[in-house]
Order: C-alpha cells, then sequence, then structure tokens
C-alpha cells in the first residue's frame, strides 16, 4: 500500500473539497501582502491548538515545535480559500506531518522505550502561566505519553485525533490511507491500551502536592515505612537518564524496591525546587543552581502510582526554568 504524504494532506480537506497546491493564495491575488498576514494571524489564533496536537502525538517538545513550523510551510503554499473549516484542515495537516515523523522515528531511534520519559511541560508556580502551557498540560500527563509511546504510529494518530480532538474516522483514513472501518479498529486497539495502563482519577491538587511532598520528606530522612505509606504496592518508577547517562535509565517496579532504591541516594541531599509538570506535582533536584533531575508523581486516592525520572543532563538543560526559581531551591532539613 503506497504511504499517503503530507503534500495529500495539503490538498485533500477535511470539508471534502480540494486545495490548490500554489505559491500564492488563490482569490486573493499573488503576492498580496494584505492576504498572507491575515493568513498568518489566522494560523497564530490556532497555534496553540497545533501545537497540543502534536505535542500529544510526538511527546516531544522540540519536535512538536518543528510540525508547528511544517503545518504553517503547508499551508502558505496552499490555496485554501475554498476550506471550510481551517482549524480541521490544519489539524488533518499536522496529524499527517506527525505521522510521518513518527515513522522516521521509528526507523532510527536507539533510546529504549521501556526507560524512555516524554518531555515534561514544566511550571514552576509563581511564575507565570504562559497560554500554551495551560493548553498543553491539559488532561495530558507524562504516564499517558509513556503508554502513547507504545502505539504504532497509525495507532497513535488514530487516537489523539479521533478520542482526544474528536476528528472523524473519514478524515483520519484519509491520512493513514486506510477504510473508516480500519481506522476505527486502529482507535480501538490503542484505546484499549490507555485504558489498560490508566491509573485512575487522582485527588485535588493540594493533597497531591501533601503527598509529593510526604514522599520527598521520607526520601530524604530516610524513612522506610514513611515511603511505603505513600506508594502504591504496584508503583512503577521509570527513570531515564539519556544518552551521557544510560547507566542511571531504568524501570523499578514495586513499592518495596522503589524504596530501597530511594533510600540509597537519601545520603545526596540536593536542593529542591516543587514544580507542576503536566499538572502533576514535581520535584527538581539543583545543583549549584542548575537542574540535576526531575521526578514527576502519578498519584490515585492517596497512593503514588507511577513515577517518572528524567535524569538526562541535555534535556534537563533545556527546561525553561527561570534562574530566580532555581535559586528559590531549598536544601532539605
Amino acid at each position: 500500500m503506497d504511504e499517503t504524504t503530507p503534500e495529500r494532506a495539503a490538498e485533500d480537506t477535511p470539508d471534502g473539497t480540494t486545495g490548490t497546491r500554489a505559491g500564492a493564495w488563490t482569490g486573493t491575488g499573488a503576492g498580496d501582502a494584505g492576504a498572507a498576514e491575515a493568513l498568518a494571524r489566522r494560523f497564530d489564533a490556532d497555534r496553540g491548538h497545533l501545537r497540543a496536537v502534536a505535542y500529544r502525538m510526538l511527546g516531544s517538545l522540540s519536535e512538536a515545535e518543528d510540525a508547528v513550523q511544517e503545518t504553517w510551510f503547508k499551508l502558505s503554499r496552499t490555496d485554501v480559500s475554498g476550506v471550510a473549516n481551517l482549524t480541521g484542515w490544519l489539524t488533518t495537516v499536522i496529524g499527517r506531518v506527525c505521522l510521518d515523523m513518527l515513522r522516521s522515528r521509528g526507523t532510527r531511534r536507539e533510546d529504549p522505550l521501556d526507560t524512555y520519559v516524554p518531555d515534561p511541560i514544566v511550571h514552576v508556580p509563581g511564575a507565570g502561566d504562559p497560554e500554551h502551557t495551560a493548553e498543553l498540560t491539559e488532561s495530558v500527563g507524562l504516564a499517558l505519553l509513556v503508554v502513547l509511546e507504545t502505539l504504532s504510529p497509525a495507532e497513535r494518530l488514530a487516537f489523539v485525533l479521533h478520542d482526544m480532538f474528536a476528528v472523524s474516522f473519514d478524515e483520519i483514513a484519509r491520512i493513514v490511507d486506510r477504510t473508516p472501518a480500519a481506522t476505527r479498529q486502529l482507535a480501538s486497539r490503542a484505546r484499549r491500551r490507555v485504558q489498560d495502563a490508566d491509573p485512575g482519577p487522582g485527588p485535588d491538587a493540594r493533597r497531591q502536592r501533601e503527598i509529593a511532598d510526604a514522599f520527598l520528606a521520607a526520601s530524604q530522612g530516610g524513612d522506610f515505612e514513611g515511603l511505603l505509606a505513600v506508594l502504591d504496592p504496584d508503583a512503577v518508577l521509570r527513570a531515564d537518564g539519556g544518552p551521557l547517562l544510560a547507566g542511571a535509565s531504568k524501570v523499578v517496579r514495586g513499592a518495596e524496591e522503589i524504596v530501597r532504591q530511594a533510600l540509597l541516594y537519601a545520603s545526596f541531599r540536593n536542593a529542591a525546587l516543587p514544580l507542576v509538570v503536566n499538572g502533576a506535582p514535581a520535584v527538581l533536584g539543583v545543583v549549584d543552581g542548575k537542574p540535576a533531575s526531575l521526578l514527576a508523581f502519578t498519584i490515585v486516592g492517596d497512593r503514588i502510582v507511577r513515577m517518572q525520572v528524567l535524569a538526562d543532563p541535555e534535556r534537563l538543560a533545556a527546561l525553561d526554568i527561570p534562574a530566580e526559581a532555581l535559586a528559590r531551591a531549598v536544601y532539605p532539613d
């Protein structure tokens, strides 16, 4: 079966109209600066939505930005004068761009998926709340992104576009070059994987922070029983050290084994900065004023069920955390 190219996404519109490939926008006059500015403003209005789609598809902030830029490039050279629903059209275009990126990634990826932690979206309490951060963090935790990494590219596309953004199976079918019925099956398989791995809803944000703080205090104090009290018996810790710290990458299963790992590091009393990562409580370890590790929690009821540890020096250095926030990190008592 021939793969559908990204260019076809710029020709087959979600509402059934066909856009003509062109260097200018038909109906507004070639080289019309006013029309170009209007289209750019219209695209900017959808930029946050498109970034949210790409982040869920790719789990990478830098790749999501690349996908948004590629979508703008396709829009800028396509006649969309006959498109009734430009947001829908752009959604399918960026979906196709992300699909191609996932397929390309699959042929060259070297990092093991079992220890991979997707890019976190970090919010520093008191440091403002950018609009795009709110858009990206809504209902997409790191634990869910980890599950999405296990899906095939086509399954991920079908699930993300249909279940998260209400794109019809008819439209998704054109992207994956399958029938609507086959596309529905892709989403169904993905949905079962997600539901099987879904830890369930957590308590309110304040209670989640209390539990995260209790874990941190117990681990720093070497409190075995205190750690067990806040961990689900079947908790899972995933650590990603990246290529520079590959030896730190691991998956630890079970509360008692996680406690043993936590107590091993209890003597390393790094300064800690409370954060919110993808809408959930997290803590940043800070050494010499620089990020050294990021620990994010998934909490259900009153227990921690998932822990994601990002220890990759390169990705930590790329986190957008103001220097004044890093200076607020404190050492444990």
